[in-house]
């Protein structure tokens, strides 16, 4: 297959190199050049374009048989994911219209997801965040279903957890670094990933995803906040974060949703496996890798 990766980062990068693994011919798309090295250095040829600018699209060596847009906003605001999520999506389905792929897989969020009551959720759940960057994601897949109704475009949502693995994962980067703070009582449900179980679902997706469906991508074992540094602290032999004062908590808490993401229907349909069936065997794995190189 000849597969497109737009947003050859984080996630990008790896996936590219099991895909060119695979047998697969991997084109990665970065914004700039920068990195270029590091795709070659895998057997991903590198691309520059900017998915915000219609012209530059026109310039990829279309036609592709799979298509995967994990594009990031770099933590940017309101504008940027209107930017890059939004109008990127609008500009990539009117491109690939002219020669459409067999396979076009999106990664969203489970922050699309805006419930506070620790209640299960499945991909048929509402979705109705109060944040604003939110709700631009949710606007994103609806475009891209509307895309799969009146065009045909065989598009693929995966609604992907919080992301973790080398290097990477928020909250364990604040205990490292004696920085995080427990809000309320500390039970507030997270729900994870690692990547390189997310790369696995993204290629089940492209190889036996349904057009028009949407999958959620997440671990085995949503877990109260509270209880995930217990772990670490236990585990790593440091002190438990303090909790948070009552103005710190009531910042946080805005936007802030309180759910257990169910991970069911991509197993059940596409016989995703778990590497990292939980956060344990999965920052046990990262944990390791930091005591290797040190």
């Amino acid at each position: 297959m000849r597969v497109l990766i737009v947003g050859c980062g984080y996630v990008g990068l790896p996936l590219g190199t099991e895909l060119v693994r695979q047998g697969h011919k991997v084109f990665g798309v970065r914004r700039s050049a920068d990195g270029d090295e590091d795709l070659n250095a895998v057997g991903i040829e590198p691309l520059v374009a900017d998915i915000t600018v219609p012209s530059d699209l026109a310039k990829l060596p279309a036609p592709f048989d799979w298509v995967v847009n994990c594009v990031s906003s770099s933590k940017g605001g309101l504008a940027d994911y209107r930017q890059v999520y939004l109008q990127g999506s609008r500009n990539l389905i009117h491109w690939l219209l002219t020669a459409p792929p067999r396979k076009f897989v999106y990664t969203s969020s489970t922050s699309v997801y805006g419930q506070t009551d620790g209640s299960i959720v499945k991909e048929n759940s509402p979705t109705e965040p109060t944040s604003e960057t939110a709700r631009v994601l949710v606007e994103t897949e609806r475009l891209l279903l509307e895309a799969v109704q009146t065009s045909a475009l065989p598009v693929v949502i995966l609604r992907v957890a919080g992301i973790y693995g080398p290097g990477r994962g928020h909250l364990f980067q604040q205990f490292l670094k004696d920085e995080a703070k427990i809000p309320g009582d500390g039970l507030r449900i997270i729900n994870m990933i690692h990547r390189d179980d997310l790369i696995t679902a993204i290629i089940a997706a492209l190889k036996n995803g349904r057009p028009g469906e949407i999958y959620n991508v997440t671990d085995d074992e949503p877990i109260g906040q509270v209880h995930f540094f217990r772990w670490l602290s236990e585990t790593l032999g440091k002190d438990m974060p303090p909790f948070a004062t009552e103005i710190d908590s009531a910042e946080r808490k805005r936007g802030l949703t309180n759910k257990k993401i169910q991970n069911r229907k991509l197993k059940m349909e596409l016989g995703w496996q778990l590497r990292y069936p939980n956060f344990r065997i999965g920052y046990t794995a990262e944990i390791q890798r930091l005591a290797d190189n040190s």
